[in-house]
Parts: structure tokens; C-alpha cells; sequence
């Protein structure tokens, strides 16, 4: 089994290793379990004039407030990759999509790229049900409690390929599944860059 234990606005890791146990004469490989220690969340900053950008960005502070956090750890076991994505410090009651993307965050909006998919569509931006779903790709939608925290999930039969996936960005609604706009959530609110 294979753990990973990553932070959103803080960082993603993957960490993963087989190990053999024996029990009495019998030897049977049996998958060991490596976890990486958690990281502190990271606030949310505003983009950087120039030079590196912070880890986790903030593109409107209004729904994402300069200093709000995001945790989100990732398990991958028997083919399969569980995310969990918890927030805390953002407005009450507001409903978010979220989504793991290609790219690393940058300045701009857009800068982090696509969101990952597992077949991906030949046709950009996808907008086709069949490549963007959520069996094909990893959303986290949420709606913030009346203190503006939220817990979300979700579970795939798949896992990422390395260096294909190196943010996770949070949109400004719930994520569409209608032909034409599916997978799409609006504006891009806020980004952390991680490598999956």
C-alpha cells in the first residue's frame, strides 16, 4: 500500500514502497504502508510582483481571504487514488469546486494549466462528459459551514502519472457535467503548486 499525506496551500506528497513479510515458513509479499509526514498548512498570499510565487495563491481575496487554509491528503492503494481536501478561513455558507491541474501555479489565473485527466480528451478545453468527469479526473467540490470550513473526498480507479500533475486550484462554483460545459466551475480562485 502506498500513502501519500500532502497539505493543499501547503503541499501534496506522494511517497510509496513494497516491502516482504513472512509469517512462520510461508513467505508471502504482502504491500507495506509509507506515510509522509504531514506539512502545516500554508496561508494564502496574493501573487508576487516578480520573481518565485508563493506556494499557495490567492487570485480573488474576496472568496479566498489572504491567510485561509486548505489541507488534502491523497492515499493510493490497489490501483486506486483517494483525496480528501479540508479548508478553513473562507467566507460561510459559499459553495467551491476544486480540482487537481497540470501545471504549477503562477501569477496569472490560467497559468496552472487544465485539470488532469487520466484518458485525456484530444480536443482542449475539455468540455466533453466523456474525458471530463469525475471518474476521470479528481474533484473536490464543497460547500464552506456557517464558520467557512469544509471537508471533501474523492476516490478514483486510477492513479496519476509522475509530472503530469502539479497543482490543485480552486474555482468559483460547484463543477458542471452538462455536455458543453462539463468540468468547467467558473473562475479559478486560488492555486497550489505540487507535484503528484
Amino acid at each position: 500500500m502506498r500513502t501519500t499525506a500532502t497539505v493543499l496551500m501547503g503541499a501534496v506528497l506522494l511517497a510509496g514502497g513494497l516491502a516482504a513479510c513472512s509469517s512462520g515458513n510461508a513467505t508471502s509479499p504482502t504491500p507495506a504502508t509509507t506515510t509522509a509526514a504531514p506539512v502545516p498548512g500554508t496561508p494564502v498570499a496574493e501573487p508576487a510582483a516578480s520573481g518565485d510565487q508563493p506556494a499557495a495563491i490567492t487570485y480573488n481575496t474576496q472568496r479566498i481571504p489572504a491567510g485561509a487554509q486548505l489541507a488534502t491528503s491523497a492515499t493510493v492503494a490497489d490501483g486506486r487514488t483517494a483525496v480528501t481536501l479540508t479548508v478553513t478561513g473562507l467566507p460561510p455558507k459559499t459553495a467551491y469546486g476544486a480540482h487537481v491541474h497540470t501545471k504549477t501555479c503562477g501569477a496569472k489565473p490560467a497559468d496552472s494549466g487544465p485539470h488532469y485527466q487520466n484518458e485525456k480528451d484530444p480536443v482542449s478545453p475539455s468540455v466533453d462528459p466523456k474525458y471530463a468527469n469525475p471518474n476521470n479526473e479528481i474533484w473536490l467540490d464543497f460547500t464552506t459551514d456557517d464558520k467557512g470550513a469544509a471537508t471533501s473526498s474523492a476516490t478514483v480507479d486510477w492513479q496519476f502519472r509522475k509530472g503530469d500533475a502539479n497543482a490543485i486550484v480552486l474555482h468559483d462554483t460547484h463543477t458542471h457535467t452538462e455536455p458543453g460545459k462539463a468540468g468547467t466551475a467558473g473562475d479559478r480562485l486560488a492555486c497550489l503548486t505540487y507535484a503528484f
